[in-house]
C-alpha cells in the first residue's frame, strides 16, 4: 500500500490558501507579513516556505511578485489567478483547489 505524500498535499493546500488570501486582498495585493498573519489559523508555514510557494505561483503566472530584490515581497493575483480562484478555468495539478460544489 502506498503511503500518502503528506508534504506534497500540504504544499498544494498552502498554494490554494495563498491564492485565496490574495483574492481577498484584491485589487491591491498583499505583503508577506499580511499573508503569514492571515494563514496562521489555517496552516503552519515558515517564511522560506511562503517565498517558495509565492515563487511557484509566479512561475505558473497566477500571481505577480514585486520587491524580490528587497527584504519584503508583495504579491498580487494576475487575471489568470483571479479566474482560477473564481473557478472559471480548470485547475492544473499542483494546487489543492477544492471541487466546485455549486
Amino acid at each position: 500500500m502506498n503511503k500518502p505524500d503528506l508534504e506534497k498535499a500540504r504544499r498544494e493546500a498552502n498554494r490554494w490558501f495563498i491564492l485565496q488570501c490574495l483574492d481577498s486582498a484584491r485589487p491591491m495585493g498583499a505583503g508577506e507579513a499580511l499573508i503569514m498573519s492571515a494563514l496562521v489559523g489555517v496552516t503552519q508555514m515558515t517564511h522560506n516556505e511562503l517565498r517558495r510557494e509565492l515563487d511557484y505561483l509566479e512561475e505558473r503566472e497566477l500571481i505577480v511578485v514585486s520587491g524580490k530584490d528587497s527584504p519584503h515581497w508583495h504579491s498580487k493575483l494576475t487575471r489568470v489567478g483571479v479566474d482560477l480562484v473564481e473557478y472559471t478555468i480548470p485547475c492544473e495539478s499542483g494546487i489543492a483547489r477544492p471541487q466546485k460544489y455549486w
